[in-house]
């Protein structure tokens, strides 16, 4: 199940991804079957255990075209242990609402984004995520939970003081902010009853079979309830620097300096003709 939509997020093949809190890896998956070189990194070793064992069945199995590459490595969102620059792209998908300096997180991954570069954030929206918060405390008030709940614009917001340029947003899950509502009613960890039972039936029927009925229903119930926001932007390119002033003179000075030049070239002979004739007329003037 995907939150990011790649048809508004295009990946070419080589591309180099960053999936960043990849968790179970379904985004780092998608990308390494189109063809990028993927690098998904998480807190968790487990999760990171069981990504790079999936990557490597991928693999085997010839999931991923020739020339995509896959990587699964531990690694702390704060400090990436990456260049500047290192990657085209960056996707983190539900994972900004979970740690508390998320104006960080962002300006990692602006640091490790090139210029011209794109970048995908999902969150929990906020609607359907305050109706969870009221049904039940121990939703999000766990360890590594949730720690707050975004706006549209305040996200938008703090990734425009990051240095990016938001160019597209959506929501989806549309069919999961129903599922949510009844956990938290009947307890985050009773999954034994009936009608969280009933639902999570229907959303593995759509999850496998996909069927045009969950579809059209999805995407009617995405704008209105849809359990994540999604925020695609790029980060610009840095403005050309201005000719050092030594060089912009230097490139600029042949033909201004030429210009004097030819007119004390042409005062000269001026004189010297002048200065001729008027010999010549007192030659002239002796004779008579």
């Amino acid at each position: 199940m995907l939150t990011v939509d790649f048809s508004r997020f295009p990946l070419a093949p080589g591309d180099r991804v960053l999936d960043l809190g990849c968790g179970a890896g379904r985004h780092a998956f998608e990308c390494y079957r189109r063809g990028a070189q993927v690098v998904a990194l998480d807190q968790n070793g487990d999760e990171i255990r069981e990504v790079a064992k999936w990557f490597a069945a991928m693999k085997e199995a010839g999931e991923a075209p020739a020339g995509a590459s896959a990587t699964a490595m531990e690694g702390d969102a704060l400090a990436l242990p990456f260049p500047d620059d290192s990657f085209d792209v960056v996707i983190i998908s539900e994972v900004m609402e979970h740690i508390p300096d998320d104006k960080g997180v962002l300006a990692e991954m602006v640091r490790v984004l090139r210029p011209g570069g794109r970048i995908a954030v999902t969150v929990p929206r906020y609607g359907p995520e305050k109706i969870c918060w009221a049904l039940s405390d121990a939703y999000h008030e766990v360890e590594g939970g949730h720690i707050r709940i975004y706006r549209g614009d305040e996200l938008l917001g703090k990734m425009r003081e990051a240095g990016l340029e938001p160019y597209g947003t959506h929501h989806a899950h549309g069919l999961h902010s129903p599922y949510w509502w009844l956990k938290c009613a009947f307890g985050v960890d009773n999954d034994k009853a009936l009608p969280v039972q009933a639902y999570h039936k229907l959303l593995v029927w759509d999850i496998m079979k996909k069927p045009l009925a969950t579809r059209l229903a999805e995407r009617a119930l995405n704008p209105v309830i849809g359990k994540s926001f999604v925020v695609y932007a790029t980060k610009p390119h840095l403005p050309e620097a201005p000719a050092a002033d030594g060089a912009g003179a230097a490139a600029e000075a042949p033909e201004p300096a030429a210009r004097p030049a030819a007119r004390a070239r042409k005062a000269a002979t001026s004189a010297t003709k002048a200065s001729a004739k008027s010999s010549a007329k007192s030659t002239a003037g002796a004779a008579k």
